[in-house]
């Protein structure tokens, strides 16, 4: 039964991936009147956001914003082609940057929990491994491992509310902007929403997990 469960979301996975691949090259032939740079610098400064820098980083899809170095980091075929696919990348990570300057209350919880998820993710499986080495004798260390995992799943799902919100003040400000009319408005958001798709499914395989191992624990 649990098998049937994660195959079902590892086959979901690869669908939602594949489609936002499929979304990406399609839209990467829409032409748009501005690079992923220069929306991205656009949209910085129509929100008095000056602190912050966009630069361009290799791999696809590599995008990101990062708050600790006040960076937006294009992948590079986003930074330099002037598409709707780039256009919205481009203003989905500005996205997260007004959510930073705006102080938004997922973001700030997200950004809270990452040194203590990294640390859980770094020692999970040993402690888990340990955990089902020693269960007779200690059981409670399995549990911790479960708590850690938790942590994984926790952050999975406050990462939702950030990417969709980022998607949505994309979107947004790209109709406002003019950068899109009615139809590539359609296709930047069609694009964002392939995207978080990703972070759902990831979502949900993670509690699926959780439960499992929950499950496991009490046999």
């Amino acid at each position: 039964m649990y098998w049937i469960i994660f195959i079902t979301f590892a086959i979901l996975s690869l669908i939602v991936s594949q489609s936002l691949d499929r979304k990406f090259k399609k839209y990467s032939q829409v032409a748009v009147p501005m690079t992923g740079k220069e929306v991205a610098e656009k949209m910085l400064r129509e929100h008095g956001i000056m602190d912050v820098t966009v630069t361009c980083v290799k791999g696809h899809l590599t995008d990101h914003y990062n708050p600790q170095t006040k960076t937006v980091n294009l992948s590079e075929g986003v930074y330099s082609s002037a598409s709707i696919a780039a256009a919205a990348v481009a203003a989905h990570e500005c996205g997260h940057a007004v959510q930073h300057q705006v102080e938004y209350a997922p973001l700030k919880m997200r950004t809270a929990l990452v040194p203590v998820v990294n640390f859980a993710n770094k020692w999970v499986m040993w402690v888990m491994l340990l955990g089902v080495v020693f269960f007779e004798t200690f059981p409670q260390l399995f549990e911790i491992g479960i708590a850690m995992y938790a942590l994984s799943t926790l952050f999975a799902f406050v990462t939702l509310p950030v990417e969709i919100n980022a998607s949505e003040r994309a979107v947004q400000w790209l109709q406002e902007s003019g950068v899109v009319d009615g139809e590539t408005r359609t296709m930047a958001a069609s694009a964002l929403r392939s995207a978080a798709y990703t972070y759902v499914v990831a979502a949900l395989g993670s509690l699926a997990y959780l439960l499992y191992l929950i499950l496991g624990s009490r046999r």
